[in-house]
C-alpha cells in the first residue's frame, strides 16, 4: 500500500499541488466491478481545500487517473455500518449516498479516522460520524500532529537501541573487576544488583536530603501549570477567532472567485459584441453608395466598388456558434440581403444600359470601315466596361443568376454587332479578291476567261475552285509540234492559258496580301474581345481543363487537333470552357464567313490554295502556342482542314488531268504541257512555302506530283506514234531533271536521280536507234568475221576464208567514200531534228553522241582490220578527224 500511496502522490496529486493524507482500497457495494481508491487530500496553497478523490486504473495500461473529487465541505454523513462488530462496509453521503467496501477493516477505519482529524483540523463543522467507535474519535491530536495524520499507517519505531561507545567502555571496566563474571555469571549478576541498591539508597537519600530544592521545583511546577493553562485559553480564544477569520476568508476567497468568473463573462460578452459590431456592421457612406451611388462616373464606380466589398465581407464573415440565433443579427443579415438584391438589380439594370449604348454608339462608326478591309476597333468600349469588372465579380460571387442573365444578354447583343461587321469585312475582302463591286460588275484589269472553259470547271470543282488556266485546258488541247505551239500562243493567252503570266502572279500576290490582312485583323479581334471577356466576366484563362478532352483528325497523314468539352461543374476548368463557348457565341459567323471566303479564293484559282494553306497554319500555329484551347485556336484549326482539304483536291486533279491527257497523231510531242505545268506548281510552290510551318504537306503533294509525271510522261511517249518514244521520254525527264536540280527539292532527290537516269538510258537508247549502222555492208562483213571468230577460227586466219578475203574487204570499203558517209550524216541530221523540239535544245547534245557512237563504230572495224588482216595494209577511205569534220560542218550548215 505504501508503494501505490507513493506511486499516487508522484503521479496524479503532485502535479495538481495536493498531499495525499490517507487512503483506502475499496469497491462499490453489490457490484462486481473493479477495485478502485479513495483519497483523502488537502492542497499546499492557502486557503487549504480538503478534498476525497476517487482514483481509479486505466483500462489502457498500469497507470492510475483522478475520476471524482468531492469537497470534505459537502459531506455530511460518515456511516461506519456497526461500531462493535469489525465491517469493511462504510457508507458516505455527499450528494447521494456512496455505498463501499474496503479490502480491509483496518484501511477503512485510518481512513475514517484521518477524515475525523480533517474535519476537526480544517473545517470544523457537523459531519455526523455514526456507527463508528469512540476510539476513533479522539479529541486530542498528538505532538506530531502531521505525522499521526499524514503516516497513519506507518509502521511503529523498534525498541531496540544500540549502546554508545561510553555504555560499551563502562560495561568492560566493570566486567574487568570482576574477572569471575564470565566463568559465574550468577555472583556477577548478585554483584551488580547489591551495587545498583546502594546506589539507589544513595540516590533517594540524595531525594530526601534535597527536599527543600524539590518543593522549590513543585512550586515552581505549579506555578508553570497555571501559566500553561492561561496560555491555554489564550490560545483557545485565538484559535477560536482565527476559526471564524477562517470561515470568513474562505467565504471572500468564493466570493472572488464568483467576482473573477463574473468579470471573465462580462470580458468575453464585450468580446463577442465588438466582434458583431466590427464586422457586421456597414458604414452609411457605403449603404448610400449601394443605394444612390453614380455607376456612370470613375469616381461612383470605385464608392460601389468599395460599398460592395465592405457588404460581402459583411454578409461572409464567419459567425460564432450561436450568434445566429441572435434576433439582432438576424435582422442585420436580412438588411444585407435586401441591400445585395437591390444592388445587385441596379447593377445588372445599367450595365445592360450599357451594353445596348456602347453597341449603338460601335454602330455608328461601321460606315466609315465599310469600303476598307479594317474591322472597327472596340478598345474603347472594352475600356469602360473594364471599370466595371470588380463589381462583375462581386455579383458572380453574390448574385449568380444576375450574372448569369448579363453574360447572356452580352453575348446576344454582341453576337449581332459583330455580326454585322464581320460580314460586311468579308464582303470588302470578296470584293477585292475578284475586283467586283456589290452590284457585279468587273473591273476592266481582270483577264477575261473562256465561257466554256469557266463552266467545264465550275462543273468539276463546284464551289471549291479551278485550276490555273493552263491546267484546266489540258482536257482540251493536245500534245502539238514546238511550230504549232508557238502559233497558237496566242489564242492559248486568250483561253486563259496566263498561269506564269505576270498578270497571273499579281493577282495571287494580291489575293495573298487579301487573305493575309484578313486573318490579321480576325486575330486580334478575337484575341482583345476572349481577354475583354476574361477579366471582365472573371473567368480564368489560363488553367488546366480537367473537362476538355482532345480528339485528333487525322487527313492523309496530317494531324489537326480539335477539342470537346464535356459538362462539368463550374469550377476553373469549366471557366474556361464557358470562354470558349463565349466566344464562339459571339463569333459563330467567322468560320462559315472564312470557309466561303476560301470557297472563292480556290474557285479563281486553285493555287490560291497553297497560299491558303502556308498562312492559315502559320496563324494556328500561332494561336496554339497562345492558347491550344482557345476559340481562335479551334476555329482556326477547322478552318485549316477546310485548306488541306482544298490543297489536296488542287494536288489530285492536276493528277486527274495527267491521267486524262490526249497527243495528237500529227504533230512531234515536245516537252508534255503537265512537265511544264509542275515546272510551274513547284517553282510556286518553293515560293510560298519558304520557311513554311506545314512543309510536309507540300513534300507530300511533291511526292505525289511527280509520281504521276512519271508516270503520265511513260504512257504519252508509249502512246506516241509522230514522235520516238526515246525522244519524249528522253527530253521530258531531261526536263524534269533540270527542273528538279534548279529548285533543289530535298524530298525529289531520288526521283531528281532517277529522272537523270531515265534521261541518259534514253539518250543511248535514242542514239544507237537512230545512229544504226551507217556503214551497212562494211557492218555486215565485220560481222561475219566476228561470227568466224566466235565459231573457232583464229583472227589471223579469218583472211583465208573466201567470202572474206582481203578481195573482198577492199571492194566493201570502196562503197563508203567520204563524200557518202558525209552525205549519209547529213540526212541523219535532219532527222534528228524533225524529232526533237526546240524547247529542250537538245539537238548538239544528241548529235554529239551520235558523233561519238559513230567514232566507236569506226574504231572498232580497225580493231577487226589489224587483227584478222595484219600487214595487209588495208585501210577505211575517211579518218577519224574526217568524221569530225564532217560532224561539225553539218551542225554549222544547219
Amino acid at each position: 500500500m505504501t508503494a501505490i500511496k507513493h506511486a499516487l502522490q508522484r503521479d496524479i496529486f503532485t502535479p495538481n499541488d495536493e498531499r495525499l493524507l490517507s487512503i483506502v482500497n475499496v469497491c462499490k457495494a453489490g457490484k462486481k466491478k473493479r477495485n478502485c481508491f479513495l483519497c483523502a487530500t488537502v492542497t499546499t496553497e492557502r486557503p487549504v481545500q480538503v478534498n476525497v478523490v476517487k482514483v481509479k486504473k486505466s483500462d489502457k495500461g498500469d497507470f492510475y487517473k483522478r475520476q471524482t473529487a468531492w469537497a470534505l465541505r459537502d459531506l455530511a454523513v460518515v456511516d461506519a455500518k456497526d461500531a462493535v462488530k469489525e465491517s469493511p462496509e462504510f457508507d458516505l453521503h455527499f450528494d447521494k449516498v456512496y455505498k463501499w467496501v474496503a479490502s480491509s477493516t483496518v484501511e477503512k477505519n485510518t481512513f475514517i479516522s484521518c477524515i475525523w482529524k480533517l474535519n476537526q483540523r480544517y473545517l470544523r463543522k457537523k459531519i455526523d460520524f455514526i456507527n463508528v467507535s469512540s476510539q476513533l474519535l479522539e479529541e486530542s491530536v498528538p505532538s506530531g500532529e502531521n505525522q499521526s495524520v499524514a503516516g497513519g499507517d506507518e509502521e511503529a519505531v523498534d525498541e531496540y537501541q544500540e549502546l554508545n561507545a561510553r555504555e560499551e567502555q563502562d560495561i568492560e571496566i566493570m566486567m574487568e573487576g570482576c574477572e569471575y563474571a564470565i566463568a559465574n555469571a550468577e555472583a556477577f549478576a548478585e554483584k551488580l544488583s547489591r551495587e545498583l541498591q546502594v546506589l539507589d539508597g544513595a540516590n533517594i537519600q540524595s531525594i530526601m536530603a534535597s527536599e527543600k530544592q524539590v518543593n522549590i521545583l513543585m512550586k515552581l511546577l505549579d506555578e508553570a501549570l497555571k501559566e500553561v493553562d492561561q496560555i491555554e485559553l489564550k490560545l483557545s480564544s485565538y484559535e477560536e477567532m482565527l476559526q471564524s477569520v477562517k470561515e470568513q476568508m474562505d467565504q471572500i476567497s468564493e466570493s472572488n472567485h464568483l467576482i473573477h468568473l463574473s468579470n471573465t463573462n462580462n470580458v468575453k460578452l464585450l468580446s463577442e459584441i465588438e466582434f458583431l459590431v466590427n464586422h457586421m456592421d456597414l458604414a452609411k457612406g457605403h449603404i448610400k453608395a449601394l443605394q444612390e451611388g453614380d455607376l456612370t462616373s470613375s469616381r461612383g464606380i470605385e464608392a460601389c466598388t468599395n460599398a460592395a466589398d465592405a457588404l460581402l465581407q459583411c454578409m461572409n464573415v464567419a459567425l460564432h456558434p450561436g450568434h445566429d440565433m441572435l434576433h439582432a443579427v438576424k435582422q442585420q443579415q436580412q438588411r444585407f440581403s435586401d441591400l445585395r438584391e437591390q444592388f445587385a438589380r441596379r447593377l445588372a439594370s445599367h450595365l445592360n444600359s450599357v451594353f445596348v449604348q456602347q453597341g449603338h454608339d460601335q454602330s455608328s462608326t461601321l460606315a466609315q470601315h465599310s469600303a476598307e478591309l479594317t474591322l472597327p476597333n472596340h478598345h474603347p468600349f472594352h475600356r469602360d466596361l473594364l471599370r466595371y469588372a470588380k463589381l462583375m465579380e462581386w455579383l458572380k460571387n453574390t448574385d449568380y443568376g444576375k450574372y448569369e442573365g448579363l453574360t447572356k444578354n452580352y453575348m446576344d447583343y454582341l453576337s449581332r454587332l459583330y455580326e454585322r461587321e464581320i460580314k460586311d469585312f468579308f464582303e470588302v475582302a470578296k470584293v477585292k479578291m475578284t475586283g467586283t463591286t456589290r452590284e457585279g460588275k468587273k473591273f476592266a484589269t481582270l483577264p477575261r476567261k473562256e465561257s466554256a472553259v469557266k463552266q467545264e470547271t465550275e462543273s468539276l470543282h463546284g464551289s471549291s475552285g479551278k485550276l490555273t488556266g493552263s491546267t484546266s485546258s489540258l482536257n482540251k488541247l493536245s500534245v502539238q509540234s514546238s511550230g504549232n505551239r508557238r502559233s497558237q500562243s496566242s489564242s492559248l493567252l486568250d483561253m486563259g492559258n496566263m498561269s506564269a503570266s505576270d498578270l497571273d502572279v499579281a493577282d495571287r500576290t494580291k489575293f495573298d496580301k487579301i487573305f493575309e490582312q484578313v486573318l490579321s485583323e480576325l486575330e486580334p479581334l478575337c484575341l482583345a474581345e476572349q481577354d475583354f471577356i476574361s477579366k471582365f466576366f472573371k473567368l480564368q484563362q489560363h488553367q488546366s481543363t480537367s473537362g476538355t478532352t482532345n480528339e485528333v483528325e487525322e487527313m492523309d497523314g496530317v494531324a489537326f487537333s480539335r477539342s470537346y468539352t464535356s459538362g462539368v461543374p463550374q469550377t476553373v476548368s469549366s471557366e474556361k470552357d464557358m470562354i470558349r463557348q463565349m466566344m464562339t457565341k459571339i463569333f459563330r459567323c467567322i468560320e462559315p464567313e472564312l470557309n466561303n471566303l476560301i470557297a472563292l479564293g480556290d474557285k479563281i484559282d486553285s493555287f490560291n490554295s497553297l497560299y491558303m494553306l502556308v498562312k492559315m497554319s502559320h496563324h494556328v500555329w500561332t494561336a496554339q502556342n497562345v492558347d491550344p484551347a482557345s476559340f481562335l485556336s479551334t476555329t482556326l484549326g477547322n478552318v485549316l482542314v477546310t485548306v488541306k482539304r482544298n490543297f489536296d483536291k488542287c494536288i489530285s486533279n492536276q493528277m486527274k488531268q495527267m491521267d486524262e491527257v490526249k497527243i495528237s497523231k500529227k504533230s512531234k510531242v515536245g516537252i508534255l504541257p503537265f512537265v511544264a505545268e509542275f515546272e510551274e506548281f513547284a517553282a510556286l510552290a518553293e515560293s510560298i512555302f519558304k520557311n513554311a510551318e506545314r512543309r510536309g504537306d507540300l513534300d507530300k503533294a511533291y511526292i505525289k506530283l511527280i509520281r504521276a509525271v512519271f508516270d503520265s510522261v511513260e504512257k504519252v511517249a508509249n502512246e506516241s506514234q509522230k514522235t520516238p518514244r526515246d525522244v519524249v521520254m528522253m527530253e521530258n525527264f531531261h526536263h524534269i531533271f533540270a527542273t528538279l536540280s534548279r529548285l533543289k527539292i530535298s524530298c525529289l532527290e531520288a526521283e531528281k536521280k532517277e529522272a537523270k537516269q531515265k534521261y541518259t538510258d534514253h539518250l543511248q537508247s535514242y542514239v544507237i536507234y537512230s545512229l544504226g549502222q551507217p556503214l551497212e555492208k562494211l557492218n555486215h562483213f565485220f560481222e561475219g568475221v566476228e561470227a568466224r571468230v566466235a565459231q573457232g577460227i583464229r583472227e589471223e586466219e579469218v583472211s583465208y576464208q573466201l567470202a572474206f578475203n582481203k578481195q573482198e574487204l577492199r571492194k566493201v570499203i570502196k562503197e563508203y567514200p567520204g563524200k557518202e558517209v558525209k552525205k549519209g550524216l547529213d540526212n541523219l541530221y535532219k532527222k534528228v531534228d524533225k524529232h526533237l523540239c526546240e524547247e529542250e535544245n537538245l539537238l548538239q547534245v544528241v548529235w554529239h553522241s551520235m558523233q561519238d557512237e559513230f567514232i566507236r563504230q569506226y574504231k572498232h572495224f580497225e580493231g577487226l582490220i589489224a587483227r584478222c588482216y595484219p600487214g595487209s595494209g588495208i585501210t577505211m577511205e575517211f579518218t577519224i578527224q574526217d568524221i569530225l569534220d564532217y560532224c561539225s560542218s553539218i551542225a554549222q550548215s544547219h
